[in-house]
């Protein structure tokens, strides 16, 4: 026999009751016994309670399981898709109305033809209908920092500029997209929702609060009979076809949606997989009290992100005062973290009763890093059952096919990867996903492979100090001690008309416009794994404020042709020195201490290359750009960055 088929007819198919592990991971500690591999094939069949007893002549539905996957066994042609409205808890429009999110559905036949329960795989998204594709943007060129307390209001001036249309926006009676091609066909059921405020859905888009939160987690109570939803028609509907377990996935905005919802910890939700999601919207569109664009959407703030959303008819009727007031309180002017943003921050993971399987480019500078870093860091600290899947993409998913090997020799494809994780915590197929490595890497090569956590648990953080002999000309990196002697190194911004391309070229000529340490060639690779943290005393001559800019860069050998390889950034409002939630006013002239992270990153520098910081003022890719002459003075034997270098100092050799 070269493989046994086994139907299970039991009560409701058994939920994830999870406990804790060895490797400090949760799995199902009731689960369904599925078949027993006799030639390297697992093949099992699970049915799911009928609400009513099926004809004796009509076999009871069932998936099918091979390799630790469900296969697509059901009739897509025949699925049933429906439109519901669900009610939420909210009034996001003040219209006396609680606000009514509409969801459309595809299902198995058998759901309703043989009384089969489904799991159910939800993506919510505030693009699926009617956005505002021309929103008028705000102008980054300012005649000075509006921190600075002069003309800041320029930055409020209008530009003709918009966001590039979401392939989702327009709504399809099919579904758009291809969850329920590839899940229904599996034994699941898809739901894709339209967030509150956006497309068919009422009310108005608050933009990542409590209130957008809750209007998506009222579609994981409906699934679990604890909300109520209508038809078109107003007529009451109940989700009898569904075992309640849901599982939310997304890119960018529409990962960003599970983050919130897990947080609620609401009971129903098994697990999420967000795909470049941000987990704190202040570190989308901030840093560290600085205004900073997502990349490549230069002058984008929430406000625009919710007029976008809206779509105009909405944004410039009867949303126009909820959008308003996102405009004022956003802050363009400080730039500090406040009550707003905090409210938009979903780095606390205390009551997360999901698994995560996080997933992120970590070359992604429109969702930038440190949005899943800072998550990861704290479902870390809380035990939350999780993986990580890390490529070398930017803004986006790693593609169905990429494919990484574990140390077993068994190759998976991402998609794979992603069945199979829903399938461990939808269906319970015990397949050995949790007791896999925890973390898959792309490497610089674009071949993946696996590590047993993220950051490395052998990174160890490196003191690497610049070093420079006189006032002039390109700098040194150092683990050693700093040069004796009091050097002073200046430069002045002109970032409005020179981009950071060209500021981080050509290292060893001096520039008045920016600078740069560079270390020696290194006699082996180095991998850093983790966040950078700049160490700079600094000073600012001529105003009251300035952008802080500094850039880690891969110069690759000595004498190469080749353009450097800009590893990571990070930004800094100096005005924001020990806190920022807190702008301080800073002497002109004064030395100042600063420390900020740049964003998380795991890179390796090959034998024989230069690692390189570059320091500059105004970022044309990203800051608020104010007008040129900026006079800034750098103490190089003061100052230092931080490495997470995975071996240690030992590994640099210098």
């Amino acid at each position: 026999m070269s493989e046994w088929i086994i139907m299970i007819h039991s009560r409701r198919y058994p939920s994830v009751s999870p406990s804790r592990t060895e490797t400090f991971m949760r799995r199902p500690s009731s689960l369904a016994m599925l078949g027993v591999a006799m030639s390297g094939t697992l093949l099992a069949a699970v049915a799911a309670s009928p609400a009513a007893a099926a004809p004796a002549d009509t076999p009871p539905p069932h998936i099918v399981v091979a390799d630790g996957m469900t296969q697509p066994v059901f009739s897509f042609a025949d699925a049933i898709e429906e439109r519901v409205y669900v009610q939420t808890p909210v009034d996001t429009d003040h219209d006396g109305q609680l606000d009514r999110v509409a969801i459309d559905i595809s299902r198995p036949a058998e759901t309703a033809t043989q009384g089969f329960k489904v799991p159910v795989i939800f993506e919510q998204s505030p693009y699926r209908k009617d956005t505002w594709d021309d929103v008028p943007y705000p102008s980054v060129l300012v005649d000075d920092l509006p921190q600075n307390g002069l003309s800041g209001h320029s930055a409020l001036q209008r530009a003709a500029a918009g966001p590039t249309p979401n392939p989702n926006a327009a709504a399809k009676a099919n579904l758009p997209g291809s969850l329920d091609d590839y899940y229904v066909p599996r034994g699941y059921a898809v739901v894709l929702g339209q967030s509150v405020g956006t497309g068919d859905s009422d009310g108005c888009p608050t933009s990542g609060d409590q209130a957008e939160t809750l209007g998506t987690k009222a579609v994981i109570d409906w699934l679990n009979g604890r909300a109520k939803a209508f038809d078109a028609a107003g007529a009451p509907v109940k989700a009898t076809w569904t075992t309640g377990a849901v599982g939310m996935t997304g890119v960018s905005y529409n990962g960003t949606l599970p983050n919130q919802v897990a947080t609620t910890g609401v009971k129903g939700l098994k697990t999420i997989v967000p795909v470049s999601a941000i987990s704190s919207w202040y570190d989308y569109y901030r840093a560290n009290g600085l205004v900073v664009a997502p990349g490549t959407y230069q002058g984008e703030d929430l406000d625009i992100l919710a007029q976008y959303t809206a779509g105009q008819a909405r944004a410039e009727g009867k949303c126009l005062d909820e959008l308003d007031d996102i405009t004022q309180k956003q802050d363009r002017v400080t730039g500090d973290y406040s009550k707003f943003w905090e409210d938009r921050d979903y780095r606390d993971a205390s009551d997360v009763k999901a698994s995560v399987f996080v997933v992120h480019g970590l070359n992604d500078w429109n969702v930038k890093t440190e949005n899943f870093a800072g998550w990861w860091d704290e479902l870390a600290k809380k035990d939350v059952p999780r993986k990580i899947w890390l490529h070398q993409g930017g803004h986006g998913g790693p593609g169905n096919s990429a494919t990484v090997t574990l140390p077993s020799g068994q190759a998976w494809t991402y998609k794979q990867t992603e069945n199979r994780w829903f399938d461990f915590w939808l269906w319970n197929v015990r397949n050995g996903i949790m007791d896999e490595p925890t973390a898959v890497v792309q490497r610089e090569d674009r071949n993946y492979t696996t590590y047993a956590n993220w950051p490395d648990n052998a990174a160890k953080e490196v003191a690497v100090r610049f070093a420079a002999t006189s006032s002039t000309g390109t700098g040194t990196l150092t683990t050693g001690k700093a040069p004796k002697g009091k050097v002073e190194q200046s430069f002045v911004d002109e970032g409005r008309t020179i981009a950071p391309r060209t500021l981080v070229a050509g290292p060893e000529t001096a520039s008045p416009n920016r600078l740069a340490y560079v270390s020696p060639a290194l006699t082996q690779n180095v991998r850093i794994s983790g966040r950078p943290e700049m160490r700079l005393r600094m000073a600012i001559e001529n105003k009251p404020d300035a952008n802080l800019t500094a850039y880690l860069v891969d110069y690759g050998v000595a004498g190469s042709t080749a353009a450097p390889v800009v590893v990571t950034r990070g930004w800094m409002d100096p005005q924001n020195r020990k806190s920022a939630s807190k702008t301080e006013k800073l002497k002109q002239g004064k030395m100042y201490d600063f420390k900020w992270t740049m964003e998380p990153k795991d890179y390796i520098f090959q034998t024989g290359h230069q690692i390189g910081v570059v320091v500059f003022s105004s970022d044309q890719d990203y800051t608020l750009l104010p007008l040129g002459g900026t006079e800034l003075t750098v103490a190089p034997n003061d100052s230092e960055i931080r490495l997470p270098v995975v071996g240690g100092k030992a590994v640099l050799g210098f």
